[in-house]
């Protein structure tokens, strides 16, 4: 049994991970036109660097629920650096940086036609 202040590494790189603030984007956008910025990001975002299953991973976790986006998190490695997962890190130390827009909805969404 360890001390009361002790930690051990699983403490310090798992966070515990919430939904975005509320954001807006520049402009009002349609679902479909959030659903397609999400898979532009997601199709090019393994060529900014890192590795492909931590994207996978996060891509996972973004379109969960919370509980189980934290079961991902923590199963695949992920080091939350901020808990909204804006800024993530491998194990090895490489960076992933997601935008709002693939965790949540902004809040001038309108409705498609």
């Amino acid at each position: 049994m360890g001390c009361a202040g002790s930690r051990d590494k699983a403490d310090e790189t798992a966070k515990k991970i919430r939904k975005p603030k509320p954001w807006k984007h520049s402009e009002p956008i349609t679902r479909a036109q959030l659903i397609q910025m999400r898979d532009e990001f997601w199709d090019t975002a393994p060529h900014y660097g890192g590795r492909k299953e931590i994207w996978d991973a996060l891509r996972a976790a973004a379109e969960a629920d919370i509980t189980l986006a934290q079961a991902i998190v923590e199963s695949a490695g992920v080091i939350v650096q901020n808990p909204d997962l804006t800024v993530c890190y491998d194990e090895r130390g490489a960076k992933y940086e997601l935008p709002k827009y693939v965790l949540s909805e902004p809040a001038n969404l309108i409705r498609d036609n």
